[in-house]
């Protein structure tokens, strides 16, 4: 039973890419560019964020803003990891893994608005 936003699936699965993001920004060159740094940790940080704030409040209407947040935020982080990838500021290889964690996120988030939009 859900209780709390903790609870969700889908906020664990993203923390869990925040995390590996964090991990990934604490290997990145110097080269990488402060920017470049601040949007993947802003991006990373969202998706959680958002579904955990969605999840707080009031309407469904209002949870499936959030959720469409967290998925535009998905799609930075994919865009940033793979401009890092492109410029050779991270391996193709870990690259590939934050991808791969992030397309799982994206689905679960998807399934999520799905299922609130039946009910609106």
């Amino acid at each position: 039973m859900v209780t709390s936003y903790r609870d969700l699936k889908v906020w664990q699965a993203s923390m869990q890419l925040a995390e590996s993001t964090y991990h990934l920004l604490g290997r990145l060159p110097p080269r990488s560019g402060w920017a470049l740094q601040q949007q993947l940790e802003r991006s990373a940080i969202s998706i959680p964020s958002n579904v955990a704030e969605g999840h707080a409040r009031d309407s469904t209407k209002e949870y499936l803003h959030y959720i469409s947040y967290s998925l535009g935020s998905v799609a930075e982080l994919e865009t940033q990891v793979l401009l890092a990838s492109r410029m050779k500021f991270v391996a193709e290889q870990e690259a590939d893994d934050l991808l791969a964690q992030a397309d799982e996120v994206g689905k679960m988030l998807r399934g999520v608005q799905k299922t609130l939009k039946a009910r609106v």
